[in-house]
């Protein structure tokens, strides 16, 4: 890969453990790279696998080596191809080039690059043609509609006239749940319009397809399409003259429109006349988006996906007039908006600098949530048609309290505040009293495991419901609400100390599942123990037959804790931060039990002989399925809690496992399941980076409406020789550097651009070591703590061993 930048190399050091030296030699380019295009290329056996070129209005899903397969499952074997939500406009599209009885289909590329704003299929040389093909692609940004550019080099000394056969599969159908608002779906028909160009629609509704080209069509028929549904197929033939060693262009605009055929014409026409200006506006955006948060590390795989990551949450933001602006969930399949996928995922795009993205997908959520549930219930799932699935599993409520909270303290924004506290006022007084059937302060219902049956009270539930009333104890007094404040803040206490009780297994060092009765464990531990067979793990059949005696021969009439499945959200305890410490670190270890070389494990009984190894990866079947699964949200939790405890070297370790995913599959790209099942691109796997990175390894804790920036570093011992620049609060640019001066000395520099906000630097006291600092920083040690702050724009710390 080129990058962006030189990366510099330095010997890492730990920061307050001063040790030795380690080898860090890697490869260097010394070359100026200011101008080199940041790509990655795939991998030959992955060629036959999906990849997404992505803008907010239109993507395309296809495989890297440039077919257009019928893949996904949300709607059957429909996911691929080219969407403009809530339709889509064609399953594929394909290039026959030909010279006298000589011709070869561009269907099998040889090479796979992605970029950040599009990508390209490398055909090489077409042997039988002695022609170069390269397909490159974009989405620009706003735009509905897609630029597909054929390079075509001629490699022989002989001018050339080559004919080139343009196929297009229309397939002008709603997204999932168009039938709840009255999409009607009928059979397509395509024409050459008057300019000579592809024009696709639907017979029944305003949808349209235009594909416009640069070369004017000899021929053109319609024939039926080789892809299932209402389609049709379009083809039009054109003549391409080389001279000897001359390279031309086949450029070719596909737009489409779900309210009427006018839009469709008039982005293709904008879009076929400016799209050299907007891939460089595209190319100029992300840039700056790579620069926001910059990292910059020793471990150059972990950079290089944080960066990654960045493009990837741009990926999924999606724009549909009429229904809303927001981030979705994961491509292929999950290509419309969750409630808790985005609660997630906003944390971490605020450490990225996505403010306008985060404030307009809360927006949609909020405004749908209301218009659906009226109650401060915040949905689970909605298409991008406006359709409703799921009114809102029970975590997503609380933890919809704490991401208002969470961004408040990056934004200072009090209309923001005031805008939603009502829906959280509302979904706090509905969890209370619809959902807490018997007053114990734990609401029962559906958490994060989607398990038939596991609908009691749940740990996830529990923890997240805690920090949502200690959140909302915090904005209710920011508001001058000071007695609901004082009421919100005994809840998250006596909450708080429930849980540790109550939630508890020693004999499991962990968590509990679920508190319910011996009837529901009962009934669990029978589906449980025939899913455990079905995978072949008779450890976990074993333990749950002796969990099953166990029960049966100490019954109780009152719910209890059960440790069954051993789920990952037994771990959100400590991503809550409200385990005491001692059961936090038995759980943490626990934890550790069920993970493999990528991460965690989703249920715990499904784990394999990789567990606790750096062997083995989850094959997902063919019919998809979490059964089995490690998925990237779990390792992120673990990730978190860790830190939350101060194991900074145990949470690599955890994101070094995740690490490992990324680019596996799909160059760029992380997906859901680790290392290469579910969704291609997935939005909440930059929660597992930009927090623990940001505001855990580099400590950057805002309270941007006291402007005031902490500073808590817990480095890994690694990676003392770090920077994180350009990281934005509010109005004010954080950046941070770890830094071995030439006497040995350990420096720590804090910048940050505003003139009138407060740093305070926050280090543990340790005796071995002595601080120097710049003219104008204060300094003041409570506990073991030794605070320095400034208000000025630069805080520079010498460490020194005594």
């Amino acid at each position: 890969m080129k990058k962006s930048s030189v990366l510099l190399m330095a010997c890492g050091m730990s920061l307050f453990a001063l040790n030795s030296c380690k080898d860090a030699s890697e490869d260097t380019n010394n070359d100026d790279t200011a101008t080199q295009e940041v790509f990655l290329e795939g991998k030959q056996e992955y060629l036959d696998s999906p990849f997404v070129t992505a803008g907010d209005r239109v993507y395309m899903v296809g495989h890297q080596d440039g077919s257009f397969p019928e893949l996904g499952w949300h709607i059957t074997g429909e996911m691929g191809g080219v969407w403009n939500h809530p339709i889509k406009l064609l399953d594929g599209f394909s290039l026959e080039i030909s010279e006298e009885n000589t011709g070869e289909s561009l269907d099998t590329a040889e090479k796979f690059i992605n970029y950040p704003w599009g990508n390209s299929h490398d055909y090489n040389r077409l042997v039988s043609l002695d022609v170069n093909v390269k397909r490159t692609q974009f989405v620009p940004d706003g735009k509905q509609g897609i630029v597909i550019l054929y390079e075509i080099e001629n490699k022989v000394n002989t001018p050339r006239r080559l004919e080139l056969v343009f196929k297009a599969s229309s397939d002008l159908m709603p997204t999932w749940l168009g039938e709840r608002t009255n999409m009607e779906n009928c059979y397509d028909r395509v024409l050459e319009d008057e300019d000579g160009y592809l024009f696709f629609a639907d017979e029944c509704s305003p949808w349209s397809t235009l594909i416009s080209t640069n070369l004017k069509s000899i021929d053109f028929k319609a024939t039926q399409t080789t892809f299932k549904g209402a389609g049709i197929e379009g083809t039009q033939r054109f003549i391409l003259e080389l001279a000897p060693g001359e390279t031309k262009n086949f450029n070719v605009i596909i737009s489409g429109s779900y309210e009427s055929s006018e839009i469709t014409k008039s982005e293709n026409k904008d879009i076929r006349e400016n799209w050299p200006a907007l891939l460089e506006s595209k190319k100029a955006r992300l840039a700056a988006l790579a620069n926001q948060s910059k990292l910059t590390i020793p471990d150059k795989k972990i950079e290089e996906a944080f960066e990654w990551l960045k493009y990837n949450s741009d990926w999924v933001i999606r724009d549909v007039p009429h229904v809303g602006r927001g981030i979705t969930a994961g491509i292929p399949d999950y290509p419309w908006w969750f409630g808790v996928d985005s609660e997630y995922a906003l944390k971490g795009y605020m450490t990225i600098g996505q403010t306008e993205i985060v404030e307009s997908t809360i927006a949609l959520l909020d405004s749908v949530s209301e218009a659906v549930n009226g109650n401060g219930r915040i949905i689970h799932e909605m298409s991008t048609n406006g359709a409703v699935f799921n009114p809102g599993n029970i975590n997503e409520t609380p933890q919809f309290a704490s991401l208002i909270w969470e961004v408040f303290k990056w934004n200072a924004d009090k209309a923001f505040l005031e805008r939603y506290f009502p829906t959280i006022e509302k979904g706090l007084a509905w969890l209370m009293d619809s959902q807490d059937v018997d007053g114990n302060l734990f609401p029962d219902g559906f958490g994060m495991m989607e398990i038939h049956g596991l609908d009691s009270e749940m740990i996830d539930v529990a923890a997240y419901t805690q920090r949502a009333f200690a959140d909302a104890a915090v904005m209710a007094e920011l508001l001058g609400k000071t007695e609901l404040a004082q009421q919100y803040q005994a809840t998250a206490d006596q909450m708080a100390v429930k849980i540790n009780e109550e939630f508890w297994s020693e004999e499991f060092n962990s968590f509990a599942d679920f508190i319910g009765t011996d009837q529901q464990a009962l009934h669990l531990i029978e589906d449980a123990i025939v899913r455990a067979d079905t995978l072949d793990k008779p450890w976990a059949v074993e333990e749950l037959k002796a969990t099953r005696a166990q029960i049966k021969a100490n019954r109780s009439a009152t719910p209890r804790p059960f440790v069954l499945h051993h789920n990952w959200v037994v771990n959100t305890p400590m991503e809550m931060n409200i385990a005491d410490s001692d059961k936090a670190m038995k759980a943490l270890d626990t934890g550790a039990n069920y993970a493999n070389p990528f991460g965690m494990f989703v249920t715990g009984i499904d784990r394999d002989e990789s567990a606790g190894s750096d062997d083995g990866s989850f094959k997902g079947p063919e019919i998809f399925s979490y059964t089995g699964a490690v998925m990237t949200l779990p390792t992120a939790v673990q990730i978190v809690g860790e830190n939350n405890y101060g194991r900074p070297d145990k949470a690599l370790n955890y994101l070094q496992k995740m690490t490992r995913s990324f680019s596996y599959a799909l160059p760029g790209s992380m997906y859901e399941v680790s290392p290469d099942y579910g969704m291609i691109v997935q939005a909440w796997n930059i929660y597992g980076y930009g927090v623990p990175i940001v505001q855990q390894f580099f400590g950057i804790q805002p309270m941007a409406h006291k402007k005031t920036v902490y500073i808590r570093p817990q480095m890994p011992s690694d990676w003392s020789v770090a920077s994180l620049e350009n990281v934005k609060v509010a109005d004010n640019m954080i950046s941070i550097y770890f830094d071995e001066l030439e006497n040995g000395q350990k420096q720590i520099r804090v910048n940050q651009t505003a003139d009138d906000w407060e740093i305070v630097l926050e280090l543990p006291m340790v005796h071995e070591l002595t601080y120097s600092f710049n003219k104008g920083v204060a300094n003041e040690a409570e506990g073991d703590i030794e605070a320095f702050s400034t208000r000025g724009k630069n805080l520079e710390l010498n460490i020194n061993k005594r």
